[in-house]
């Protein structure tokens, strides 16, 4: 079994104390986002976990405890990009999240940490231009320290118009796209970082990009010394090509404040579920009633 911790939501950063407290009690519950009715007992035991694959854009509260992991394989998508406060209002300064990563890696080893470059956008200040000259710099820092760059561009969710209108924040058009990606391919090769691509339609294989697995049964393969024979997350978009998991996050309690996020609708729900979140409970977001039943 994979675990994945968490698209739903950034755990290391907002709920690492609840995570090892999950961690040294051997299981989570976790909530089916889609019947809140419904809660499922997950095991944590090192015997029945294959892989955790941590989502994170900051991982630092995590840092000093990842001698509790040792009986565990485990990686990271760490997300890191070039926006500034008026995109991603609740991250700490980037000179420090790239010192994050690279102590991490340092930790772990640079096959464990995937840099993950998106969503891509543009806006009337965060051009192509903006982008290359960011990325640039980005990949510089992080040369040596990963060997995978994840790149996507933005999905114009419904519920993002709102969040978004104030910046005219768009979509690349296709030709932006490739003009995107083979410069953003140049820059990582120049700094042997391979790119991959996330959920996305277009062919760039002739820009040596090629359609990747955030979870990654080639990756964890490599990294239990076993071939997984896992097949593709059939909850996932059509075009995502990951492996099955179990997601233990939920949906609505992410902090960061992101204005290109998918995973938070409302901001009066993120409130009412970061006030019902206990590090000691089994579930990210309890009722003590329920927890206590199980």
């Amino acid at each position: 079994m994979i675990i994945s911790c968490s698209r739903r939501t950034d755990i290391p950063a907002f709920y690492s104390d609840w995570f090892f407290n999950r961690i040294l009690e051997g299981y989570v519950l976790v909530r089916n986002p889609m019947n809140s009715r419904q809660v499922r007992n997950v095991s944590l035991a090192p015997t029945d976990v294959d892989c955790i694959v941590f989502w994170t854009k900051n991982p630092k509260p995590m840092l000093d405890r990842l001698h509790l992991l040792l009986a565990y394989n485990y990686y990271f998508q760490f997300t890191l990009t070039s926006y500034d406060k008026d995109i991603e209002p609740n991250l700490p300064p980037k000179t420090g999240i790239v010192d994050t990563f690279i102590r991490l890696s340092d930790e772990i080893g640079k096959k464990r940490i995937v840099w993950r470059y998106d969503p891509m956008l543009l806006s009337e200040s965060v051009t192509t231009e903006y982008h290359m000259e960011h990325f640039a710099r980005l990949a510089k820092r992080l040369s040596g320290h990963t060997e995978k760059c994840i790149i996507s561009f933005i999905d114009m969710y419904r519920h993002l118009q709102g969040n978004i209108a104030d910046l005219a924040i768009r979509s690349p058009e296709e030709s932006e796209m490739r003009v995107l990606a083979e410069k953003i391919a140049d820059i990582a090769n120049a700094n042997n970082i391979k790119v991959e691509t996330c959920a996305e339609e277009a062919e760039l294989d002739n820009l040596g990009i090629e359609h990747g697995k955030c979870i990654d049964d080639r990756l964890i393969s490599e990294l239990i010394g076993t071939k997984l024979n896992i097949e593709k997350d059939k909850y996932q978009r059509e075009l995502c090509r990951c492996v099955a998991s179990v997601d233990i996050g939920e949906y609505n309690t992410c902090k960061h404040g992101c204005r290109y996020c998918y995973a938070n609708v409302s901001q009066k729900k993120l409130e009412k579920n970061h006030a019902l979140h206990h590090s000691e409970l089994p579930l990210l977001i309890g009722d003590n009633s329920l927890c206590k039943s199980q």
